[in-house]
């Protein structure tokens, strides 16, 4: 089997950084999360991120975090690529998520980069280096310095990628030049993190998206991501422009968590909006923006 092929078949090409819906009192709701899922592998995911910032982590027990990738795997498993998000600041913490995760069988594994600590590069590279050895699964690293406050320096992605679990990297920083480095110097499985680049990081190279839009028009994306795997970069732009104002709903209004229940609401997938504080649902004026939004896309939820 070719090396694109093997990359492309540990975590899929198009996935969907899944919400994690709650019950009308704030509980997780696991047979929402199981139907969600079902949907978004019927209309094209081959692999969802689970409990990951969209699924609000921070605000998850360890065990609401792992009855949700065990009602995912229940819901999908075999039929897409099961991605536990086990990372957090606690190299420690991490650790243990991370092998409990492996225990109920997903398929791999998204670390985000340490945040509010604050680490050298060298802490950062000994955190991922330790959490990824603690299990056999395979590992996405997620780089956000929008949210970590630092970024894996690309010198240092370099070493990582070196460690034979570290297969994957979501790349939310925007920095072309760092990802067209990765690219070219080795042979990670990158992943677009930031929906409205995923045809140019694919057209530098990249094997698909970890999306949040792809909640709300995932065969879309779905044709978007086949589009540049197969070099049709014209059909690609067509999409990709389809898909700007759907972006902006979903991304620049409200966090994307809280828009995606929105719109999956509005699209009478999810029973509710819910979401934990300190997130907060959108107010009149910010539905207004998402409605226009997804209205120029000719998606009407007037």
């Amino acid at each position: 089997m070719a090396e694109s092929d093997l990359r492309t078949r540990t975590f899929g090409t198009l996935l969907t950084a899944m919400v994690t819906p709650f019950t009308a009192d704030g509980e997780v709701d696991y047979d929402a999360a199981g139907a969600l899922a079902q949907k978004l592998v019927d209309d094209g995911c081959d692999g969802l991120v689970v409990t990951g910032t969209t699924g609000e982590t921070s605000t998850l027990t360890d065990e609401e975090n792992l009855g949700t990738f065990k009602a995912v795997l229940e819901a999908v498993g075999g039929r897409a690529k099961v991605i536990a998000g086990t990372g957090t600041n606690d190299t420690r913490h991490s650790v243990s998520l991370s092998r409990r995760a492996a225990e109920l069988g997903v398929d791999g594994l998204l670390l985000v980069t340490p945040y509010y600590n604050k680490p050298s590069q060298a802490g950062v590279q000994a955190h991922f280096e330790t959490v990824a050895s603690a299990t056999d699964l395979p590992v996405m690293l997620y780089d956000i310095p929008g949210r970590s406050a630092i970024p894996i320096a690309t010198e240092t992605m370099l070493r990582l990628a070196e460690h034979p679990n570290v297969l994957g990297l979501k790349d939310a920083k925007a920095d072309f030049g760092a990802v067209t480095q990765v690219l070219a110097k080795t042979d990670l499985a990158v992943y677009s993190g930031d929906d409205g680049l995923t045809l140019p990081w694919m057209a530098a190279g990249a094997l698909g998206v970890v999306s949040v839009t792809a909640h709300v028009a995932t065969r879309q994306f779905r044709e978007l991501v086949d589009a540049a795997l197969a070099g049709d970069f014209e059909r690609a732009r067509r999409v990709h422009f389809e898909l700007d104002p759907v972006i902006r709903g979903v991304m620049t209004r409200v966090q994307g968590a809280v828009a995606s229940k929105q719109i999956l609401k509005w699209q009478g997938v999810l029973p509710n909006s819910v979401v934990r504080l300190p997130l907060v649902e959108p107010g009149e004026a910010e539905l207004d923006l998402i409605r226009a939004d997804l209205a120029e896309a000719g998606m009407d939820f007037a």
